[in-house]
């Protein structure tokens, strides 16, 4: 067994050097925070007049002014209202009543200006009106223009070819057209119908079939003019328009392969499918726009450029209009500040809002849930650090506030030193057994607390002891510290409920620890644990017996062992193991690794002593080796607090920048997605072998699985960014690890105000 003395007389003077010069003698990776371009969907759903289960929304466009229309079976529409979170209306355009009035059947822009087919005429508002001819077809599904006005219409079989509003060319084809699109670079018109892709020459006036095929449902050509990108149900195809041929076999690798648009927008190519919208990056991989965070539906009806480089995704259910703004990390994180206080205090405790009705912020309500000690001390760091980062009046304020809701976990119940879950005004928790009622009047208190709820606690008391220079609030955390370990020390290591027995997860005491096997997690955290929580007592409160137990559970019972064990060690109990244990070990369990970093700040940054240090460092990156790839940013951030060089700083950027600003539960399926690599069962639950970005999987707390593929709640619920988010951004502006934006590097708009347009 492992020994270590609270003062070591052999621990050598070079030895002492080596061990300093091993922690500082290179310079941590840092990055500025520099600009990048945050995404966010305004939806636009149909107004309640059109919601009659008949109206089919077929294409989108927009114009010079910024003018977006929808072609619909209901005739035109336009989005009003609408902002990020708040969704506006498609509501019929009646604008201009003599274009309202016609039976537009198809519609198109030409240099951004829109052009309309009803079943006789083409004509447009733009260019004085002057632009108005007779088809003559009895229909049009389909038409385009060219330079000089040069127009082809189709019926889906017929097509009508006119210049200077004269019909110069006709013909039919032998199967459905499908689309129409001008080319300026060659001057003619490239025409697909479902097995075939025609290209007629204005200058000819010839009609030529370039490739043929099967089963086609969109295409379009790239930027060069020198590619046709075609889609179908079973994935899509890139053909040389020179040669006519297939460059390489059919994609499929795509997250759906029943292509229903496709679009060149900005030289990226972007695809519509029955699940989802997707666009290909340069690394060949696909950045995936599905679910309702993003669209209206997951049935992509058209894809178009809009307005200010936006993208316009018309679904089945809806319109979608991606924006882009230009933001830093800096300036996200106050976003999140202010969704956070808007939306997610309930009496200082920082909790989701439930029950929403589709993502309708205004039904929602604040949850009291096991963990609201937990997700407010998460979010009490954040602040803490945040404080001490910027000194910010707000960032305090927001500290004594939290403070004060975590000091009455304690109050409210009469047991001396145990922390309640939670608590509420009464009549609220009825038919729910934890729930007990407090002496004072009209209030409540959750019992049954757990390891989760007191790790939380400390690490935050622990973060606003050490940092916040508020000499009442610095006292206040210390006191916290102490009367919550009083109480587990003097109950021989267990949190001691109102019924005088333990709770079922706050025990840390060596007999219960040590009675599962080495293998089981339980045996290794509760040793990291427990040991962390003591040594911050000790660290803030001064008093012997905090360190003097920390050390006879290291030394004596064997708990420096467990805590150092490998995390490759870590698995399934043998079949000869008692139940509990079997039942601890059935995974990986996501929350014990929630539990471990929250206690790694004590464990490391208040260290008995520099021999201990140096353990729990080797630790801390054994755990974060086997945490790399989820790719999270709060345990990189965590791991960075060692001083350790490399900790995946670029990907904890990544993490942060690409964080949805939407935290809906909205419903998200990747699970059928063809693009991803899935993995044999593992205990881990490791399900594929790269981490999604955090855009495309559900919005989970860091107790959860990065792997998960599938989640949500149809937008039921909201999580906080407390706890999410502002908790390693902060952290990693303390560290040093991530710095301020430069001066004028900022955006000329905040997202806030951005939101608010």
């Amino acid at each position: 067994m492992t020994t270590i003395a609270s003062k070591n007389p052999a621990f050598s003077i070079l030895a002492a050097f080596t061990l300093f010069f091993s922690l500082v003698s290179y310079a941590q990776t840092s990055q500025s925070d520099l600009p990048f371009t945050q995404a966010y969907s305004v939806k636009y759903g149909l107004s309640p007049t059109l919601e009659d289960g008949k109206t089919k929304l077929k294409q989108v466009g927009s114009d010079r002014d910024g003018v977006i229309q929808v072609f619909s079976s209901q005739g035109l529409l336009r989005p009003r209202g609408g902002m990020h979170l708040y969704p506006g209306l498609l509501s019929k355009n009646k604008s201009y009543l003599p274009t309202a009035d016609k039976n537009v059947q198809a519609m198109t822009t030409f240099n951004n200006q829109f052009i309309y087919a009803d079943a006789k005429v083409v004509f447009s508002d733009a260019w004085a009106g002057k632009l108005y001819f007779h088809h003559q077809l009895t229909s049009v599904a389909r038409l385009a223009c060219g330079n000089g006005f040069g127009i082809m219409v189709t019926d889906g079989i017929r097509i009508h070819y006119f210049k200077d509003s004269v019909l110069v060319f006709r013909t039919s084809m032998d199967d459905r057209v499908l689309d129409i699109r001008y080319d300026a670079t060659k001057v003619g018109f490239w025409i697909l119908s479902t097995t075939s892709v025609h290209f007629f020459s204005e200058k000819d006036k010839k009609l030529q079939k370039i490739f043929s095929g099967e089963e086609f449902t969109c295409a379009d050509v790239s930027e060069s003019r020198s590619e046709m990108y075609l889609g179908t149900h079973d994935g899509y195809l890139t053909i040389d328009l020179k040669g006519g041929k297939a460059k390489g076999a059919i994609k499929r690798k795509l997250p759906s392969t029943d292509i229903t648009t496709i679009r060149v927008i900005g030289g990226k190519l972007w695809f519509g499918s029955i699940d989802g919208a997707f666009c290909l990056q340069e690394n060949g991989k696909f950045d995936y726009y599905a679910s309702r965070r993003w669209i209206c539906s997951n049935t992509v009806q058209d894809i178009q450029e809009g307005p200010g480089h936006t993208v316009l995704i018309l679904t089945d259910k809806g319109l979608a209009e991606i924006r882009h703004q230009q933001t830093t990390l800096q300036d996200k994180a106050m976003f999140f500040e202010e969704q956070v206080r808007l939306r997610h205090m309930r009496s200082g405790l920082n909790c989701s809002l439930v029950g929403m009705k589709e993502g309708d912020l205004s039904t929602g309500i604040f949850e009291n849930s096991d963990n609201d000690g937990l997700w407010t001390s998460m979010y009490l760091g954040a602040e803490a650090l945040r404080y001490a980062v910027t000194h910010s009046p707000d960032a305090l304020e927001n500290c004594r506030e939290s403070l004060d809701a975590m000091e009455r976990l304690y109050s409210i119940n009469k047991i001396p030193g145990f922390p309640s879950r939670s608590f509420q005004r009464a009549g609220y928790n009825k038919n729910d057994e934890p729930w007990r009622k407090a002496d004072e009047e009209d209030w409540d208190w959750k019992s049954t607390t757990s390891s989760d709820e007191a790790i939380g606690h400390i690490f935050a008391f622990g973060v606003i002891a050490e940092l916040v220079d508020d000499p009442g609030l610095k006292k206040k955390a210390i006191s916290l510290i102490d009367t919550l370990m009083n109480h587990i020390v003097t109950h021989d290591l267990y949190l001691i409920d109102w019924n005088g027995k333990p709770t079922l997860w706050g025990r840390w005491n060596p007999e219960y620890v040590n009675a599962r096997p080495k293998m089981v997690g339980d045996r290794k955290i509760c040793s990291s644990n427990i040991t962390a929580m003591l040594q911050t007592a000790y660290r803030f409160t001064g008093k012997k017996i905090y360190r003097d137990k920390a050390l006879e559970l290291l030394n004596q019972y064997g708990f420096l062992d467990n805590l150092m064990a490998p995390m490759s060690t870590i698995g399934k109990a043998p079949e000869s193991a008692d139940e509990l244990s079997q039942n601890l070990s059935n995974t990986w369990n996501h929350s014990d690794d929630e539990m471990y970093f929250l206690g790694y700040w004590g464990l490391y940054r208040y260290a008995i002593n520099d021999t201990l240090k140096k353990k729990f460092k080797e630790s801390i990156i054994d755990h974060w080796q086997i945490e790399r790839p989820e790719k999270e940013a709060a345990w990189n951030i965590f791991t960075a607090m060692t001083g350790v060089k490399e900790f995946d700083l670029r990907e904890s950027v990544e993490f942060l920048q690409k964080y949805p600003i939407d935290l809906m539960n909205w419903t998200v399926v990747n699970s059928k997605r063809k693009d991803i690599e899935m993995m044999p069962y593992n205990f881990r639950d490791q399900t594929i072998k790269e981490v999604l970005a955090p855009t495309e999987t559900p919005i989970n707390r860091h107790n959860s699985n990065m792997f998960q593929l599938d989640g949500g709640d149809d937008g039921s619920s909201e999580y906080s960014a407390g706890d999410i988010w502002l908790l390693p951004y902060w952290m990693a502006r303390y560290l040093g690890v991530i710095k301020a934006p430069e001066k004028g590097s900022m955006p000329t708009s905040t997202l806030t105000e951005k939101m608010n347009r």
